[in-house]
């Protein structure tokens, strides 16, 4: 079932602009997507949109600083790599080859050695980072060897902290208001989140990730950690930027259920208006979310009228699909989340058949 909620007049116009034949069709080639985010969130998503195009950018976070990625940051200076190499591994090809790669990416070295718990990815990509000294060159040497489907870039060349403002951290005064610092942390503070920042502030973006942004078709936010993948990106000032100014449409997509320590306890709405509140100029164009969870799923029965409002708040249609795994777990099926991101990139975009 796939259900529809009209936007705001002024966000209606915005759109029909971006949606305009001349943008998108490109004489009926695949069409140019560009996804945000990090971790497990962004690699069900990267898994799901390459079935449906090889135009396909990757911007990733690079806040990372715990595991394998927090020890090469601390010790290195580096860029985190996990996340980046989770969209590497997303981004291989279902043949042998593809499959071999991206098990490899993703194989830890065991013991309690100095490698281990090191992913073989991590040092793949560090080694090349130190070789070439360009991050982003150094993505696209792993990124060929690997023959991936698409492209992945980091959203800034400086690694990064979060710091959340979280509310009854200490449960000895839930009505104190503390700083967390460290997405490792944050991602499974006791409390309530209300916000986060970057540090340092106002870090520069990637050139190619704000480039990526403005020339795509769509970009795809989420699904992720909320806090700590997602809204990352809204918070760097060139890439807010882009993805307030970009004649591309955008989509965002929430998650099956709420994350332990990081959202846990909101309901879907109130996702929707964490990403509001960071970034109150960002239109959206549709808004994709798990049926099942949202009607007696890990979000319990939820207030379907009051996510249909603040979906209309953001200018966006709300799209109620069916993406979860069929096993019951909290993951998207790859199948079933590339179906979805189709249906809504024929319906909203009013582009014709790429494939």
């Amino acid at each position: 079932m796939t259900g529809y909620s009209p936007g705001r007049q002024q966000h209606q116009h915005k759109a029909a602009e971006r949606g305009s034949p001349s943008r998108g069709s490109r004489g009926g080639t695949a069409p140019r997507i560009t996804a945000l985010g990090g971790g497990q969130g962004l690699s069900a998503s990267l898994s799901a949109l390459r079935r449906l195009t090889s135009d396909l950018t990757a911007v990733v976070t690079v806040a990372d600083d715990g595991g394998s990625s927090g020890r090469l940051r601390a010790e290195l200076g580096v860029l985190p790599p996990g996340d980046l190499r989770k969209a590497l591994a997303a981004l291989c090809g279902d043949d042998d080859w593809g499959r071999t790669w991206s098990e490899v990416l993703q194989q830890r070295f065991t013991g309690t050695g100095e490698l281990g718990g090191h992913a073989v990815g991590n040092l793949l990509i560090v080694a090349l980072w130190e070789k070439l000294g360009d991050p982003v060159a150094a993505l696209e040497w792993v990124g060929r060897l690997l023959n991936v489907q698409g492209r992945v870039l980091p959203m800034s060349a400086v690694p990064l902290d979060i710091e959340a403002q979280v509310r009854g951290h200490d449960p000895a005064h839930p009505a104190a208001v503390t700083a967390v610092r460290g997405q490792a942390d944050v991602a499974i503070t006791p409390g309530t989140v209300q916000s986060v920042r970057l540090l340092p502030e106002e870090p520069p973006a990637v050139p190619e990730a704000v480039t990526a942004v403005l020339e795509a078709d769509w970009v795809v936010l989420g699904p992720g950690s909320w806090f700590t993948s997602v809204l990352p990106h809204l918070l760097v000032p060139e890439l807010a930027k882009a993805l307030v100014s970009t004649k591309a449409r955008r989509l965002l997509c929430l998650n099956l259920a709420p994350q332990p320590g990081e959202t846990e306890g909101f309901t879907p709405q109130r996702h929707l208006e964490v990403i509001a509140d960071h970034a109150p100029d960002l239109d959206v164009d549709a808004i994709l979310v798990d049926e099942r969870a949202v009607t007696g799923g890990a979000f319990g029965v939820a207030d379907l009228a009051g996510l249909h409002r603040a979906a209309e708040r953001m200018g966006a249609a709300l799209v109620l699909d069916t993406v979860a795994a069929k096993d019951g777990s909290p993951r998207h099926d790859p199948e079933l989340l590339a179906a979805a991101y189709d249906r809504i990139f024929r319906t909203h975009g009013r582009i014709g058949p790429w494939r």
